[in-house]
């Protein structure tokens, strides 16, 4: 009976031991999970460099003293006044010109942007001035056997009519250039409507 009775205690007694150590495994915090490793950062894609196709921009470079031919009329003496240019290179990437003058008794200020589009595989530009009412884009090739970028721009004008014209950049030397705008004729031909010439300053 002494045997049964201290049987029953033992059990009784680890009955309860168990039950409190539930009791405490319920109250203790469960462990956290190792957080899962973060997923690895794309990686960034190289920066542009300079090519052969920024070369053909960099002939622009530095500081330009320019005489503009307008003409206003078709068979009509062009209107010549002067003007002064700055070409820098931006990230060597881009062409960034910023043009003084003036034009019909009026100061006269420009800004354009000039650069290769490597998906378009073209030059691409954008030109805004003190006498436009909004922003001009065009695109353009080059030809190296003539040194003379070739292409188009469209915007509008003073009045706000959109024009499309036809532009040549010639690069006469390292010191000289002759860029021209021309717009389709009434017989189609091309006639030209300006002509600015650059002579590098010294």
């Amino acid at each position: 009976m002494k045997t049964v009775t201290f049987v029953l205690c033992v059990m009784t007694l680890a009955g309860i031991a168990l039950t409190a150590r539930a009791a405490e495994e319920k109250k203790a915090p469960e462990a956290k999970k190792p957080a899962a490793p973060a997923a690895a950062a794309p990686a960034m894609p190289p920066l542009p460099k300079p090519g052969p196709e920024q070369e053909i921009l960099k002939m622009q470079e530095g500081n330009w003293d320019a005489v503009v031919e307008s003409w206003m009329a078709p068979g009509q003496p062009p209107v010549t006044t002067k003007g002064s240019e700055t070409n820098t290179m931006l990230g060597g990437l881009w062409l960034v010109s910023d043009f003084k003058g003036e034009f019909m008794g009026t100061p006269f200020q420009g800004h354009g942007v000039l650069g290769w589009d490597a998906v378009k595989k073209k030059y691409v530009n954008t030109w805004v001035d003190s006498m436009s009412v909004g922003l001009t884009t065009g695109e353009a090739t080059y030809d190296g056997s003539k040194k003379v970028l070739a292409g188009w721009m469209e915007g509008p004008d003073m009045t706000g009519k959109v024009m499309k014209m036809n532009e040549l950049s010639e690069q006469k030397d390292a010191d000289n250039r002759v860029f021209t705008m021309s717009v389709p004729g009434p017989d189609g031909h091309d006639v030209p409507i300006m002509r600015i010439t650059y002579k590098r300053r010294k």
